[in-house]
């Protein structure tokens, strides 16, 4: 009885945080179907007397949503693809192969972490002009799939560090190769934890701005969150659109955190439990 009272107080606060998290993304929602007259006259925290589509098709219309929708998919799809992909093969190395210098490789990693964007901007800039992919969709995808992978290796040579070597000189006794031990055994036991990474590794690139405001400047490379920021910084938009523009640049992202919540939820519990 104790236990089940003491519970009680996490539970409240778990429903607070979630309530604080959720409200906003609410008040957004309502403000997007809402009439700018009705906006300006009832306030922000009204409910709305009917759905009011035009501010989310006017901003569909404006800003090319479709191809912008698309640019983001494929580029975060990509980079958590390819960033995942990355991050194994490297872990595997550095955690199971033992390569030399393992300490100041991984102590790299950690610093490429910790470097802003802010200090990626001219070198990125300059390189993608010289080799011809600046303003370019592929452009984009190398440099998050590096600066994700950074992470993501970090993350796993941590896990694979603690890999069973019985398991490994098993596999090794039975004649498979270095390859075959990394997709049969390595990757199917770490496919929680992978799916983590690609969760994060999609979200964490969709929310973007920096670097793609700077590589992509034509219309039709731009991502949404990149048309998001330089449609209002044009002050153009009332505040029904802003907030259509806000529900629609969230939404997406929102979606497939949704839709892979359940591998999410699984990668971090085995996480805890190993």
């Amino acid at each position: 009885m104790r236990a089940a009272l003491r519970r009680y107080p996490v539970l409240i606060a778990l429903c607070l945080a979630a309530l604080f998290m959720v409200v906003p993304f609410l008040i957004v929602a309502v403000n997007a179907v809402k009439s700018p007259a009705e906006y300006s006259q009832n306030g922000p925290l009204s409910l709305p007397e009917g759905l009011y589509l035009d501010g989310l098709r006017d901003f569909w219309n404006r800003v090319d949503y479709g191809q912008k929708l698309v640019n983001s998919v494929l580029i975060s799809g990509a980079v958590a693809l390819l960033a995942t992909a990355l991050s194994v093969l490297n872990a595997y190395a550095i955690g199971i192969g033992r390569v030399r210098g393992r300490t100041w490789v991984l102590a790299f990693f950690v610093l490429a972490n910790v470097l802003p964007q802010e200090a990626l901007v001219y070198p990125v800039y300059y390189l993608s002009k010289q080799v011809g992919l600046y303003d370019t969709r592929i452009g984009v995808v190398i440099v998050f799939t590096v600066i994700q992978a950074a992470f993501g290796t970090y993350l796993l040579s941590a896990v694979l560090g603690r890999f069973p070597r019985e398991i490994v000189e098993a596999a090794r006794i039975d004649g498979a190769n270095a390859w075959q031990v990394l997709w049969r055994i390595v990757v199917p036991v770490s496919r929680p934890t992978l799916g983590v990474l690609l969760v994060f590794f999609f979200v964490w690139t969709w929310n973007e701005f920096l670097l793609p405001l700077v590589m992509l400047v034509s219309n039709d490379n731009q991502t949404v969150s990149v048309a998001l920021g330089v449609l209002q910084g044009q002050r153009l938009m009332d505040a029904t659109m802003t907030n259509a523009a806000a529900l629609l640049g969230v939404l997406p992202a929102l979606v497939f955190f949704l839709a892979f919540q359940r591998t999410l939820t699984r990668g971090i519990a085995v996480g805890a439990v190993k």
